[in-house]
């Protein structure tokens, strides 16, 4: 073989690696946890489900590929759950690391590109980038309600950190908004996610 393909068939056997990284998401049976390859072949599914509901501006394919590659760095950098304040303290920096290692596995015009579109999916400014964010954030709430709370209910997590958690959504999509409002009404109503209770003033 020659070197490109060398270098092409090493990252390819290398990011066979993510399929053992767990995610503390559930699958919509409860039955185990999702692993993260898993995890980016279901949005990148949704990606061309769900594109009808995108701004004008973004590229579909391109938020395709974003959606494909954005969690290989956790086969160095590990999955870090969306609420644990601690492990995201040094969460950039272990995987732009990771994502240096992995990435330039390949050749280099190759490595360039799949940096690029992980750089763009993590800035979060473009609007492929901010609808690829979406669907990301969408399908862990879609299994948690498939699950009966899942994460929520283990974790303890309540509503206003799920609502912070899926804003992004609505600024990529009103109509994904307007849903992830009405799954979030429907868990609470069914005691899936703990609602944000009111703190009582006393008068004086």
């Amino acid at each position: 073989m020659n070197n490109r393909l060398v270098q092409q068939i090493q990252f390819i056997t290398e990011i066979d690696k993510l399929k053992n990284i767990l995610r503390q998401t559930k699958l919509t049976d409860s039955s185990r946890q999702e692993n993260s390859a898993e995890h980016s072949w279901h949005i990148a599914i949704m990606a061309i489900i769900l594109a009808e509901y995108a701004a004008p501006e973004v590229d579909i394919i391109k938020a395709i590929k974003m959606l494909l590659i954005h969690d290989l760095i956790e086969i160095d950098a590990g999955d870090t759950f969306c609420y644990d304040v601690k492990a995201n303290l040094d969460k950039a920096a272990r995987e732009i690391k990771a994502a240096t290692r992995i990435f330039n596995l390949l050749p280099s015009e190759q490595a360039k590109e799949l940096t690029q579109l992980w750089e763009e999916f993590e800035e979060s400014k473009t609007e492929t980038a901010k609808f690829a964010i979406a669907l990301d954030r969408l399908q862990p709430l879609l299994q948690n309600q498939q699950n009966h709370g899942g994460t929520w209910q283990i974790h303890g997590i309540t509503e206003n950190l799920v609502r912070k958690r899926m804003s992004p959504v609505q600024e990529a999509s009103p109509i994904l908004g307007k849903l992830v409002e009405e799954i979030i009404a429907d868990c609470i109503a069914a005691g899936y996610l703990k609602p944000e209770q009111l703190t009582e003033v006393n008068p004086r």
